[in-house]
């Protein structure tokens, strides 16, 4: 006799059913999965790729000046900080009227991708909520995100665009208004490689499906029809059991639907290889598995799709910031070079922009070992769609308790909103006037166009 089929029973294997399809349930990929979406027209395709870089980067010593003058005020104020400047990595960027700049020396992947013209870099970015001034900061006479300085929060109002606890990312509004309820694969169209974020999650179903780098997915370890493997027999048996109880039919219809939903993605990469090869690093892994799912776009039906990766280690109160930074730049670099080169053989290098954030800048000064929380951060922007070569937004001056400065530690005051940054890249995504100001309700204080995105 038949043991009854409790769905609230708390076996190990039942638990791990409901968490796989629990993340699924809310993507709208519980249906119309019996073939493989028909192919998208390659040349509307756009794909957006964040790089969170959790913990609050130092910027300050990814981009620095390069010229005697202004480096010697930035090796003054950094102190033990300070990169010496005969290993650093020079760039001349085009439109800064011939003042070079320099990046961290382990960024030569970065260097050379701005040389080709496939890089640049945005300086001075963070949240805001109206243009604001230090004369403004210092009297509080605008209104200002919360929490500034909070890793949690700023990571949020990075990935949400919003200011008062933010309940959606701008990336999940962008696809859930330009790719359509109806797309049999449409939840395919968010995806992270390093587990939950905001920045993919729509304000009603879409929340990102989450993939690993090592390409296992949920149900991979389920061989349907494999009696000799208990766990694909137990499986297979529970599939084809009928329930009176409607609570009970439906949990079984719902991870029969979610393992049919497992085959497709399956599916669709198999076959797919890349030449490129990548990094064996966590970062370079992530990225890695976003070109393999970008190589699958055709066969998932795809023509805009949010792809999220991760880095952690950026918290760098400590006495190994130089070490640890060292290490992180390093990742980032060559993974990013490796992926450019990736979308160049897919044949989509100039329809995958790779874009970075982060919690926050970090201090200037140096509190004797390392940097403290900031605000304003330089970023970078990859792919050849970029109008590469060139430094966008304003560079602080540099002058500790300045104009930039909204203490006395070189926290910088952002000259660029996340808005502005986040709409240049949603324009190139396609979204137009309409839709960009119901995703950055706010973008209306702010220039909507950096132009750094062709």
């Amino acid at each position: 006799m038949k043991t009854p089929f409790t769905p609230g029973l708390a076996t190990p294997n039942r638990r791990r059913f409901l968490k796989i399809t629990g993340s699924l349930a809310g993507l709208g990929l519980l249906s119309q999965f019996d073939t493989l979406a028909q192919a998208a027209a390659d040349d509307d395709y756009r794909a957006l790729v964040c790089i969170f870089m959790y913990g609050g980067n130092d910027s300050s010593n990814l981009l620095l000046p390069y010229e005697s003058s202004e480096y010697n005020r930035y090796a003054a104020a950094r102190s033990n900080l300070a990169l010496p400047r005969d290993g650093l990595l020079p760039i001349s960027p085009s439109n800064t009227q011939g003042i070079r700049y320099a990046l961290h020396p382990a960024m030569g992947g970065l260097q050379q991708l701005f040389n080709q013209g496939k890089a640049a870099f945005v300086a001075n970015v963070g949240p805001l909520m109206v243009p604001t001034s230090k004369a403004q900061w210092e009297a509080r006479s605008v209104p200002l995100p919360d929490n500034l300085f909070s890793h949690s929060d700023q990571q949020n109002q990075w990935q949400a665009a919003l200011y008062q606890t933010p309940r959606s990312g701008w990336g999940g509004r962008l696809v859930e208004r330009m790719v359509s309820s109806a797309a049999p694969n449409r939840g395919y169209s968010v995806v992270s490689v390093t587990g939950g974020n905001l920045w993919e999650t729509s304000d009603t179903v879409l929340t990102p499906y989450k993939v690993s780098s090592s390409g296992k997915f949920g149900f991979d370890f389920y061989q349907a029809g494999n009696t000799r493997d208990p766990l694909s027999a137990a499986i297979s048996e529970t599939l084809n059991e009928k329930h009176a109880d409607l609570f009970e039919q439906s949990w079984l219809d719902v991870m029969g639907r979610s393992i049919d939903v497992q085959r497709v993605l399956t599916n669709a990469l198999s076959g797919s290889t890349l030449a490129t090869v990548f990094p064996e690093t966590d970062l370079g892994n992530q990225l890695k598995m976003v070109a393999r799912l970008i190589s699958a776009r055709d066969k998932l039906g795809l023509k805009r799709q949010c792809f999220f990766c991760g880095i952690g280690g950026f918290d760098t109160h400590g006495d190994d910031q130089l070490t640890r930074q060292n290490e992180l730049f390093g990742e980032i670099s060559a993974a990013v070079a490796a992926f450019q080169a990736a979308t160049t053989e897919l044949g989509v290098a100039d329809k995958a922009t790779v874009f970075s954030a982060s919690d926050f800048g970090r201090t200037f000064t140096s509190n004797g070992r390392g940097s403290d929380h900031g605000w304003g951060s330089h970023h970078f922007v990859v792919g050849a769609a970029v109008q590469g070569g060139k430094l966008y937004g304003s560079y602080p001056s540099l002058v500790v308790g300045g104009p930039d400065d909204s203490g006395s530690q070189g926290n910088w005051i952002p000259t660029t909103s996340v808005e502005t940054y986040a709409a240049t890249l949603g324009r190139w995504f396609g979204a137009d006037a309409t839709t960009l100001a119901e995703v950055f309700p706010r973008l209306g204080y702010f220039n909507p166009d950096a132009g750094f995105m062709a």
